[in-house]
């Protein structure tokens, strides 16, 4: 395959997706507490009605909601009071025609009632005695058994990421544990005679090696089991050899550094030379990130990325990140925000290709403003500036200051 042969990034993407249906981790049963984060397996069936009793949502009075039709502050609904619901404990006594029975908030409605009157709308006359001052429609103040979830309904689809407020769900069903995607294993490999580990100090010509750590944050952060497999000297022999053993011991393979046009480059001839499908694509129309490599050896995605952090940091946002959830079976966006920006200057682009530009973001008069932090994708702090990231689409020259355009957030909202 030629150098340069550049293909859309949209076409890239969907080039990975398709490559990779039907490749899937593993599962694995965690407890419920462990299960945040993670992608469901399987549907989760709910095994019980939620609530399990139809239940009041306000202090006040559980009648029958047609003994109160007409009530009003002049004319009130006259109810014998006939008892009191107490909580954590089964109502056992049915209301009848004209009765009320005290109820909390939580507390589970008697047979025959279907509405509460609220505190608020009653009146006491003595202790066995109520006056209620407003109607109730039939079903008021009530949630009734099943309102929420009904047993045999499906609580989270397959694929679908348990967040937080799923645990709780899962928590009220009574599931104590959970069937989900194993966690994708992923191998990072780093490439470059200049390179050498953070702990040593570099000579002059030598550089630390920065991407395999920052890739790694990225990579955990997005649910994956990582380990670093060291740096690779610029010899074929030595890369061969650790690409063929990370790709059969990981589900998904980085090597950061490689992927240019130069004759110590060794990425493309290694990936070929441990078989099909091989090298997928070489080269894609966006900035920064244009020398990125897709390749596959057997059902194993494997990503050669820029050398300089910015470029290498994008691509795994815009493209790795993807593989990860198609491997996790996740069937939804990937739940990063995207917010409206107006932008403080003007950005220029080339046409024909999806530029991503940093940007700081402030908020003036409630909205967005994006400052573009420019300069070379070597420098690494740009990223460690940036709130967000500003795609320019390929069928645009640029954006104007003022212009309202959308930012994928790369840090918590402001």
């Amino acid at each position: 395959m030629e150098f340069f042969q550049c293909v859309p990034l949209n076409e890239a993407r969907d080039l990975i997706a398709g490559r990779l249906d039907g490749i899937t981790a593993g599962d694995e049963s965690v407890c419920l507490p462990d299960a945040l984060g993670r992608t469901a397996a399987a549907d989760i069936i709910s095994q019980e009605d939620l609530p399990p009793f139809s239940r009041s949502t306000v202090d006040g009075f559980a009648v029958r909601s047609a003994d109160s039709f007409g009530a009003n502050e002049s004319a009130p609904s006259l109810f014998a009071i006939a008892g009191e619901v107490v909580m954590g404990a089964p109502s056992v006594q049915e209301l009848l025609p004209g009765q009320a029975v005290a109820i909390p908030t939580g507390g589970m409605l008697p047979a025959g009632a279907d509405a509460v009157v609220m505190l608020e709308y009653v009146e006491q006359p003595d202790a066995n005695t109520l006056l209620a001052l407003k109607m109730v429609a039939p079903g008021e103040n009530v949630v009734t058994r099943g309102e929420d979830i009904q047993a045999g309904s499906v609580i989270v689809k397959e694929g679908q990421k348990i967040t937080p407020q799923y645990v709780g769900v899962l928590a009220a069903c009574g599931c104590t544990r959970v069937l989900v995607r194993k966690k994708v294993k992923v191998a990072i490999i780093s490439t470059g005679d200049e390179l050498v580990d953070i702990q040593e100090s570099p000579k002059f010509g030598q550089i630390r090696d920065v991407n395999s750590y920052a890739l790694e944050a990225l990579m955990s952060a997005a649910g994956c089991v990582v380990k670093r497999l060291g740096i690779v000297r610029d010899s074929y022999e030595e890369f061969f050899t650790i690409l063929s053993e990370a790709t059969a011991k990981f589900e998904l393979v980085i090597i950061s550094g490689g992927s240019s046009v130069g004759a110590r480059d060794y990425t493309v001839k290694a990936i070929e030379a441990l078989g099909a499908p091989g090298i997928l694509i070489h080269g894609i129309a966006i900035k920064p990130g244009k020398p990125t490599i897709f390749g596959m050896v057997d059902k194993v995605p494997v990503f050669g990325l820029p050398g300089h952090p910015v470029a290498a940091m994008t691509v795994c946002e815009q493209l790795v990140k993807l593989a990860v959830r198609k491997l996790l079976g996740q069937k939804q966006p990937d739940g990063r925000f995207l917010v409206p920006a107006c932008l403080s200057r003007n950005v220029a682009s080339t046409p024909g290709r999806d530029d991503f530009i940093n940007v700081r973001l402030w908020k003036r008069q409630g909205e967005y403003v994006a400052d573009p932090v420019l300069g070379k994708s070597g420098l690494i702090n740009l990223m460690a500036q940036a709130d967000g990231m500003l795609h320019i689409p390929a069928d645009k020259s640029g954006l104007y200051e003022g212009e309202t355009a959308e930012v994928l957030l790369l840090k918590e909202e402001k």
